[in-house]
């Protein structure tokens, strides 16, 4: 599969509607972090509970050039039995695939450990948290020692620590293993996936490395202030050819965008100074995933 671990061919799934999946064409490498990205309802928990095999597909192919058995996948609201404790929980996932706890079950504790819930490990779950439940959950994916371990939002119930925590987990797993995990917070996606797969309404609209796809769907932008007639110098950026967009804020500052860099920065100052405007400030805008999201699904900020 010439190093592709994951691969999906106008993969279906239709639940009436418009609902579902559309023709996807997935394809994650072997090693590393996959991020799948959109919105809710965007269709990820469908896609990576039919990579899990929990789930059947209408039509299409799957290829996974790993077994079954070296699959795990936490879902994004894990569930488990209230009157047993955290330690009873992953070592009944250990139970059922047939693998021991290790010498004095050091196997869970450090399950138990990687994801902050050492000090819990003899405590019900019917107590805990949604947070602690849903590190609950990747304890139990993670202490099968997964060659694919797949996590449908993973930080969606944690808070800013605990986000963090389990996004440098993540990135941290994706050095000896694959990571696919989905998310609506690109921020998070950008921060340790090596390549991102972007989905809406069921259809996978582009998938790359994240430098890749900025480079290929963000145009450099620059966000500038002026004393003077901001209008008249909407109004001449407008007609340059190498303006691709001007955007006034309601705060005053304008962002504009253009065909590439070097010509940007080099005719901006000259068009500010031809209005008779007096520039105040200008910053190029980082681009994002959230840009390549916005350039993709024609949504707006």
């Amino acid at each position: 599969m010439n190093g592709v671990l994951v691969r999906t061919e106008c993969l279906v799934r239709d639940y009436g509607n418009g609902a579902g999946l559309h023709g996807v064409d997935l394809a994650v490498p072997h090693g590393g972090v996959y991020g799948l990205v959109g919105p809710n309802g965007a269709g990820k928990t469908t896609l990576l509970s039919i990579l899990a095999g929990l789930r059947r597909a209408d039509a299409g192919r799957l290829d996974l050039a790993v077994g079954r058995d070296r699959i795990a996948m936490c879902p994004d609201t894990p569930q488990f039995e209230p009157w047993l404790t955290a330690a009873e929980v992953v070592g009944q996932s250990l139970g059922l695939v047939g693998r021991d706890a290790g010498p004095d079950g050091t196997r869970i504790a450090d399950a138990l450990a990687d994801l902050g819930l050492a000090n819990a490990a003899n405590r019900r779950v019917g107590g805990f948290s949604r947070g602690m439940t849903q590190r609950l959950g990747l304890a139990v994916a993670l202490v099968l020692d997964p060659e694919l371990l797949i996590l449908d939002e993973p930080t969606s119930a944690l808070d800013p620590v605990g986000r963090a925590e389990v996004l440098t987990l993540v990135a941290r797993l994706g050095r000896t293993r694959t990571v696919i995990f989905s998310s609506h917070i690109l921020g998070d996606v950008q921060r340790v996936a090596d390549t991102v797969g972007i989905l809406a309404r069921g259809r996978l609209l582009r998938q790359g490395p994240v430098g890749e796809l900025i480079e290929q769907f963000v145009r450099p932008t620059w966000e500038l202030r002026v004393r003077g007639d901001a209008d008249r110098l909407c109004e001449f950026l407008h007609a340059q050819n190498w303006v691709t967009a001007v955007h006034a804020r309601h705060d005053g500052a304008l962002r504009v965008e253009a065909t590439d860099r070097d010509t940007g920065e080099r005719h901006l100052p000259a068009a500010i100074s031809a209005t008779g405007a007096a520039l105040v400030d200008l910053n190029p805008v980082d681009a994002d995933l959230e840009s390549v999201f916005l350039a993709l699904t024609g949504a707006t900020a």
